[in-house]
């Protein structure tokens, strides 16, 4: 699997997560945890083999305009992972609050997913021959199942979309 068709993977199974998570209702403690979990958990991962392996390469081959986004991604990601999921986590799953940052995450990783499969993407598929992406994909796969090690089903996931 190649390094885009990996991370568009990762962008439609948090994107059904979170469609799940916000259909919830605050009478569904359990599931919203479980959810939650599951969510931060992928999320994480996929952060990390962003910005270990698949951003500094974008950059690296790039120029100004790559530049760019890189940072702006960097951003988005910090707002998500350093502001707002960590306080889903700690927010009361049968409180009214959380559906509200439950919505608030998912409209913020859309937002990203959307940037990077309709910006940073192709312009990856122009700097990155095939090879180099399937490089990339088979480095960023091996870390991902490393940060997931210890997440049985996550790491299924993983191994699905794989196949």
């Amino acid at each position: 699997m190649n390094a885009i068709d990996l991370l568009v993977s990762d962008h439609r199974t948090v994107e059904k997560l979170l469609e799940e998570l916000t259909e919830t209702t605050s009478r569904g403690v359990k599931t919203r945890q479980t959810l939650v979990e599951k969510i931060g958990a992928l999320l994480k991962a996929h952060t990390m083999i962003e910005e270990e392996i698949f951003y500094p390469a974008f950059k690296q081959a790039g120029d100004k305009e790559e530049a760019k986004m890189y940072f702006e991604a960097i951003e988005e990601h910090r707002a998500a992972g350093e502001l707002v999921l960590p306080d889903l986590l700690q927010t009361d799953p049968s409180g009214e609050q959380f559906s509200g940052r439950a919505k608030v995450l998912k409209e913020l990783i859309l937002h990203h997913a959307q940037e990077e499969e309709k910006e940073m993407f192709p312009a990856a598929k122009k700097l990155f021959d095939q090879a180099k992406l399937k490089a990339l994909g088979e480095q960023m796969f091996q870390r991902k199942q490393e940060l997931l090690k210890d997440k049985e089903e996550l790491l299924e996931l993983t191994l699905r979309e794989r196949a």
